[in-house]
C-alpha cells in the first residue's frame, strides 16, 4: 500500500488510514511542546533542579525543532517525505522512553534533544505528505484537520498534563507517548505514501545545514533568554552573531540551485506574503496566550481551574472554524478568508484589551469566542496557499517554512510579553493585547493583499 502515488491523491480507505498516522504523529510532536511546562515544578523537585535550570527541559526540545526543521524537510524533499516521518516516529517513540527513564536533568535535557530531532522530523513533511494524501479539490480539508489537531494540542497540553499528573508521577507524560507512537508507526507503515517525485538534482549542504542550526538556534535562545530577563550582554552578543550567521547563511543559499532556506519560493510573492502573515500572527496569538492567565488570575481573581476554562472558548471556536474553513477555501480566495480572520481576530483582540473593569465571565466568553473563530478561519486557507504555492517537489521546503513561521512567531510573541511586562508593568496584558490586535490587523492587511496574487502557481 505504500506504492508511489501518480494519481491525484489516495484512495478513500487508504486516505484514511495516512491521515490518522499524520494527526497522531503532529499530536504527540505539538503536545509534547506544550505539557512539560505544567510539570516543570514536579520534575525540577525531584531532579534537584532549580526552577532556572529546569527550563531547559522545555527550551531544549523547541530548540532542536527550529534548528532541524528545513534541514529535515529538505530531506524530505530528497529522500521521500514517509521514509522522514517514519524514521521521526521511531525516534521520537524510543527518546521518550529516554525521557521517562532519565534520573537527572542533565539526561533528561539530553533525551528532550533527541525528542525534538523526531518531534521535527514529524513537522517538516506532515503538510507536503498531506498534499499527496488528498486529491487537489479537497486539499483544503486535509490543511484543516491539521490545523485543527495543532490548534487542539496546543490548547490541550496544559489539560492533559494536569489530568496525566493528577493520577500518575510525570514520566507517564512520556510513556503514554509510546503506545500511541507505535500504533501510528504501523499505520505510517502501511498506509503513507511515497513521493510522486523525488528531487534527484538536490544535494544536502553541510555546511547550509549548520549555518541554519546556528541562525535559528540563536534566534530562539535570543529571544527566550530576554522574555526570561537574562543579562543583556549575553543577548546582544547572541543577536550579533545571528546577524553575521545570517548574512553569510542568506548570501550561501541565494548562491545554490536548490537552497534549504527556500529563498527560491520566498520569491513567489504569494508564498512569501503567507509566511509574513502566519508570522504575524502567531505572534499575536502567542501574546495573548501568554497575557491573558495573568490578567485573569492576578487581576481579575479567578483561580487555575476558573482560567481554564475562561480560554478554553477560544481553541473550541478554532476546532469548529477550522474544517469549516477547509471547505470555504475550495470557493474563496484564501487572501480573501484570512483577512476575514484576521480582521475578527484584531477585533476579538482589542475587545478584551477594552473589557470593563470588572467583566463578567460572559463578556470574556463571547470575545474568546471570537479571537479563536477568527483564527481557524485564517489558518486553514493560509497553510493551504503556502504548501500550494509551491512546486510539488518543493512541498518539504514549503512544510519546513511553514513549521518555522509558527515556531519563530510564537516564540517572538512570548519574548514580547516579557518585554511589555516590564515596561509597563501592571498594565502589561492590555499593552499585549493591544500591541497582539496590532499585529493581526497587519497580518490581515497583508492577508488581503494576497488576492492580487494568483491563487497557486502551476504544479511541477
Amino acid at each position: 500500500m505504500s506504492s508511489t502515488v501518480a494519481q491525484d491523491g489516495l484512495p478513500a480507505p487508504q486516505r484514511y488510514g495516512a491521515i490518522i498516522t499524520i494527526a497522531l504523529g503532529i499530536m504527540m510532536a505539538v503536545l509534547d511542546g506544550a505539557i512539560a511546562n505544567v510539570a516543570l515544578p514536579t520534575i525540577a523537585r525531584e531532579l534537584n533542579a532549580s526552577p532556572a535550570e529546569s527550563i531547559w527541559i522545555v527550551n531544549a526540545y523547541q530548540i532542536a525543532i527550529v534548528i532541524s526543521l528545513l534541514s529535515l524537510s529538505f530531506l524530505g524533499d530528497m529522500l521521500g517525505y514517509r521514509r522522514v516521518y517514519q524514521v521521526g516516529l521511531a525516534l521520537f517513540i524510543a527518546t521518550s522512553l529516554f525521557c521517562a527513564l532519565a534520573s537527572s536533568l542533565n539526561t533528561l535535557t539530553v533525551a528532550r534533544v533527541l525528542q525534538g530531532f523526531g518531534g521535527a522530523a514529524l513537522m517538516s513533511v506532515n503538510t507536503a505528505l498531506i498534499r499527496i494524501i488528498y486529491p487537489q479539490r479537497f486539499l483544503g480539508r486535509g490543511m484543516a484537520i491539521n490545523s485543527l489537531i495543532v490548534a487542539v494540542s496546543s490548547a490541550a497540553g496544559p489539560t492533559v498534563a494536569a489530568a496525566i499528573l493528577s493520577v500518575a508521577s510525570w514520566k507517564w507524560l512520556f510513556l503514554i507517548n509510546i503506545p500511541l507512537g507505535i500504533v501510528a508507526l504501523w499505520l505510517a507503515l502501511r498506509f503513507l505514501p511515497d513521493n510522486p517525485q523525488k528531487a534527484k538534482q538536490q544535494k544536502f549542504d553541510v555546511p547550509s545545514a549548520i549555518m541554519n542550526a546556528l541562525f535559528f538556534g540563536l534566534l530562539i535562545t535570543a529571544l527566550s533568554g530576554f522574555s526570561q530577563g537574562q543579562n543583556g550582554w549575553l543577548i546582544v552578543t547572541e543577536l550579533v552573531v545571528l546577524v553575521l550567521v545570517g548574512i553569510v547563511f542568506v548570501r550561501r543559499q541565494l548562491a545554490m540551485p536548490v537552497p534549504l532556506l527556500p529563498v527560491d519560493l520566498l520569491r513567489i510573492p504569494i508564498f512569501s506574503l503567507s509566511i509574513g502573515t502566519s508570522i504575524c500572527s502567531f505572534c499575536a496569538q502567542m501574546l495573548a496566550m501568554v497575557a491573558l492567565p495573568f490578567f485573569l488570575q492576578n487581576v481579575l481573581g479567578r483561580d487555575e481551574v476558573a482560567t481554564g476554562l475562561l480560554l478554553t472558548p477560544w481553541p473550541l471556536a478554532t476546532m469548529v472554524m477550522a474544517p469549516i474553513a477547509g471547505r470555504l477555501i475550495e470557493k474563496f480566495h484564501a487572501g480573501l478568508l484570512g483577512g476575514l480572520g484576521l480582521a475578527m481576530f484584531a477585533a476579538g483582540l482589542f475587545l478584551l484589551a477594552l473589557l470593563p473593569t470588572q467583566p463578567t465571565d460572559v463578556d470574556i466568553i463571547w470575545r474568546m469566542m471570537l479571537c479563536g473563530a477568527g483564527f481557524g478561519l485564517f489558518q486553514s486557507p493560509n497553510n493551504h496557499t503556502i504548501i500550494t504555492a509551491a512546486p510539488r517537489n518543493r512541498s518539504g521546503g514549503a512544510s519546513g517554512m511553514l513549521g518555522t513561521a509558527r515556531l519563530v512567531g510564537q516564540s517572538s510573541g512570548a519574548a514580547l510579553v516579557a518585554l511589555m511586562f516590564n515596561l509597563f508593568h501592571d498594565h502589561g496584558t492590555h499593552a499585549s493585547l493591544l500591541l497582539a490586535g496590532g499585529f493581526a490587523s497587519v497580518a490581515a492587511v497583508v492577508s488581503l493583499a494576497r488576492m492580487t496574487q494568483t491563487r497557486q502557481t502551476a504544479e511541477s
